[in-house]
């Protein structure tokens, strides 16, 4: 199903003066917290991850983005340098917080000091969405650093279910889970990925942020049809989309988030943008960084995506 919208992509507006900038940084110690009015909705343009690797160059030059993404957890210290830069960041930037630490999928018992931190940082900071992933990644206490798959059955269905509808009630607000990469299969996997997406998006009510390369990696690496999972999907549930690289490890593809967006990804976005209309998209670089300009650059070729988009349905 199409969508047709006005093309209206707000790159980012005014800048303020230099010394304006530099008297901010001596008034950042001690100063309290800055109040927002309500969260900015994300326009379906481009974004970027907020990395502290460019917290200095974005406060110095505010890139021309629309909006950003930040891991959360990064934040739950109850002061320090990080939650001012943020602040600042925030005044001037609609925000997505895109969490990591939740462990949906698993048996143990939701950490509600996890959550708590999470709640007073969603009021603090009203990012326009609050992102999780369908995953697990803890047993009896123990953390592990990976996101690992569930196994998409029946009884997995209605036991993540469950925990999202409990975090939901605690949030006070809608979550948007995210499909993982995977390099493995359950061989007691019953219900396909994307079935299992749009059914646990029906049942509780909560959107989808579609991670194209999670989706082209797990197809070359398990030799599914990347087509078939994204048909699967509703399209009013995608509300996000991601876009990041991939390594090559002999036959493997390995999600580093480490790499440019490769092209078979870029089309793999532009048959989505066209099947389910424009989404808010966000270039997800975590590891070997690059300089700043180098994720304003995708991220102006994904609105150039976009905006063909638009073209095309006027």
């Amino acid at each position: 199903m199409r969508e047709d919208r006005q093309w209206h992509c707000p790159r980012h507006h005014e800048r303020r003066s230099g010394e304006d900038e530099r008297n901010d940084d001596e008034k950042d110690v001690g100063r309290p917290a800055m109040s927002f009015q309500h969260p900015a909705p994300i326009p379906a343009c481009a974004g970027i991850g907020l990395r502290s690797h460019h917290f200095r160059e974005i406060l110095e030059k505010p890139p021309s983005v629309a909006w950003m993404e930040t891991h959360p957890e990064n934040y739950f210290g109850e002061g320090g340098a990080a939650l001012r830069i943020l602040e600042r960041i925030r005044s001037q930037y609609s925000l997505s917080f895109h969490g990591v630490g939740l462990s949906l999928g698993s048996t143990d018992p939701l950490d509600h000091v996890h959550l708590r931190k999470l709640k007073g940082l969603i009021d603090r900071f009203e990012p326009a969405f609050v992102s999780e992933h369908l995953s697990w990644s803890s047993v009896d206490g123990r953390f592990f650093n990976d996101l690992l798959p569930l196994p998409y059955t029946q009884e997995s269905l209605d036991h993540v279910c469950t925990r999202i509808n409990e975090v939901q009630t605690i949030l006070k607000r809608p979550l948007l889970i995210e499909n993982i990469t995977r390099y493995l299969t359950w061989e007691d996997s019953i219900v396909p990925e994307g079935e299992f997406l749009a059914e646990t998006a029906r049942i509780t009510g909560c959107g989808i942020l579609l991670d194209l390369n999670n989706v082209y990696v797990n197809a070359v690496n398990l030799g599914l049809d990347p087509l078939e999972l994204l048909s699967a999907i509703p399209a009013q549930t995608v509300q996000e989309i991601h876009l990041a690289g991939f390594d090559r490890f002999g036959r493997m593809l390995l999600d580093t988030h480490g790499q440019a967006i490769y092209p078979e990804v870029w089309g793999l976005y532009q048959w989505t943008i066209h099947h389910f209309g424009p989404r808010p998209t966000l270039i997800e670089w975590d590891t070997n960084l690059p300089p700043l300009a180098v994720l304003v650059e995708q991220a102006t070729h994904a609105d150039a995506i976009l905006k063909e988009y638009h073209l095309a349905a006027s």
